[in-house]
């Protein structure tokens, strides 16, 4: 009996979202994938985050020891490089225990040899951001008939450029469920799946909010040390307790709780940065040293989630403006924006004034500590 023919349209998901998750789970895997900019430029990268000393002398070998290490702008930066398109920097012989210095640790000597980045090394760096890891990445050149990295995963700038689309608009409710709540009483739990990584969202109905008005909503990154264990280096579970309380107060709406730990970058870079932050350095120039911009956090799964609610206008809970205009963006009405603002200790105040003085935030830190100590 003959095969049944293919059929003329995918079956399983959209080709280039599914060749970017793909990609992403071979970064987080420590092997390397093949980039191609669709004009015969064949790329082969890793990423250090994921290395060993085991795979990058195979790595090495297989590259004829013509790689280099790519950084973002923001490091480059940090080492004292003007390279507004990240750095390149030739490793030949260089050892991998040398790499870490480069790529995100403190004091590194600046390079003496390194070109700029192009299209290829930009989108080696977003791949790395789909498997949360950080963006310091093992590149060299392929020539089309090199059998050295045969075999490993292929990605095109074009597979990136559709899957990054179906990322911001490829969610479905799932599951739903009512849960009473301690400071906001019945809720209901509502559950989206998509994206590249295809995470689950949540949406956090307070009350009933009406929908054929402007809706409060709070759209609130996940923060493990904030949220649940009760870390005072920063205000975020008091943000989210209250944001609850007040959703409840403005007689309902709703809560977005977005899988973005450390402001996108993941949790075990935003545990680096804590590092770096023990050290004496503000949020921003912490996150600056893993190669990381102030804010790495995208919204397209927020307005997803709206749309998939049915809600188009928002009151929006949040100290940020950039929160509001990204939403506004991407077409959602914020017609108002509504402080929400938690406790000031002596650990989370620093935190909060780099929020205001450099993130964009607004904040009267010192009108909130007087207000406090009454």
């Amino acid at each position: 009996m003959p095969l049944p023919s293919a059929p003329s349209t995918p079956s399983f998901g959209d080709p280039s979202a599914i060749r970017c998750e793909r990609a992403a789970s071979e970064l987080r895997a420590g092997r390397p994938v093949m980039i191609e900019d669709g004009h015969g430029t064949r790329r082969a990268v890793m990423a250090l985050d994921s290395s060993t000393e085991q795979s990058y002398a195979a790595y090495a070998q297989a590259a004829g020891h013509r790689h280099y290490l790519f950084l973002t702008a923001t490091r480059a930066a940090v080492l004292g490089l003007q390279a507004p398109h990240g750095a390149r920097i030739p490793l030949g012989e260089r050892s991998f225990d040398s790499l870490a210095a480069l790529g995100y640790l403190r004091e590194a000597e600046l390079p003496a040899d390194w070109s700029a980045g192009d299209a290829l090394d930009a989108a080696a760096v977003e791949v790395a951001r789909l498997g949360l890891l950080l963006p310091a990445m093992l590149a060299v050149d392929v020539s089309a008939d090199a059998s050295a990295f045969e075999g490993c995963g292929r990605l095109s700038l074009q597979d990136l450029q559709q899957g990054a689309a179906q990322a911001a608009h490829g969610y479905e409710l799932v599951a739903r469920a009512p849960v009473p709540l301690r400071d906001a009483g019945m809720s209901q739990f509502v559950v989206f799946r998509g994206g590249v990584a295809q995470r689950d969202q949540v949406a956090v109905i307070v009350g009933h909010p009406d929908l054929s008005q402007p809706v409060p909503v709070r759209v609130h990154s996940s923060c493990l040390t904030g949220d649940l264990f009760g870390s005072l280096k920063c205000d975020c579970g008091d943000q989210l307790r209250r944001a609850l309380t007040m959703l409840k107060e403005l007689g309902g709406g709703v809560l977005l709780y977005l899988d973005q730990e450390g402001r996108g970058t993941g949790i075990a870079a935003k545990m680096r940065a804590y590092g770096y932050q023990h050290d004496g350095l503000d949020t921003i120039d912490a996150d600056a040293q893993l190669g990381f911009g102030a804010d790495e956090r995208r919204y397209g799964s927020a307005v997803a989630m709206l749309r998939g609610l049915g809600i188009a206008q928002v009151r929006l809970l949040t100290n940020n403006p950039a929160k509001a205009e990204r939403l506004r963006a991407s077409g959602i009405d914020v017609v108002e924006r509504i402080p929400v603002t938690g406790r000031i200790t002596h650990e989370n105040e620093q935190y909060l004034r780099t929020k205001a003085a450099r993130a964009g935030h607004l904040l009267d830190v010192d009108a909130l500590i007087h207000a406090s100590t009454r």
